[in-house]
């Protein structure tokens, strides 16, 4: 199992930056990669930036150039630097650990309890 705890949200004016934080514990052996997802009132979470431990990293086209996802391996801990806030980026953030696939194939991960972001115009 492993354990994520996020960290860095807040309210912002549109134009700033904020960065969360993210930390793993416990079976961290098992990350393949980690994720940011962010969910809004009624919608599907959604996928914000990928980073995989060999460093290969993904965004969603709504943050591109303007998101920074890293990963720290001494820390255990991945980051998502987050500038040029818009108002359409409020949302609750979801730290996401890719665990690889079970016996069956299915996806395994780990989610942590999420984190609010506001912006305002």
């Amino acid at each position: 199992q492993v354990q994520l705890a996020e960290s860095g949200g807040g309210s912002v004016q549109a134009g700033e930056s904020l960065r969360l934080s993210c930390v793993a514990t416990g079976d961290i052996g098992n990350i393949h990669g980690m994720a940011w997802y962010r969910q809004g009132p009624g919608d599907q979470r959604a996928l914000v930036a990928y980073i995989a431990i060999q460093g290969y990293t993904r965004y969603a086209d709504s943050v591109k150039d303007r998101f920074t996802i890293s990963w720290n391996n001494a820390k255990s801990s991945v980051y998502l630097q987050m500038n040029g806030l818009k108002p359409e980026d409020t949302d609750v953030y979801y730290c996401n650990a890719d665990l690889g696939l079970d016996y069956a194939l299915n996806r395994l991960s780990s989610w942590g309890q999420g984190i609010q972001v506001t912006v305002s115009s």
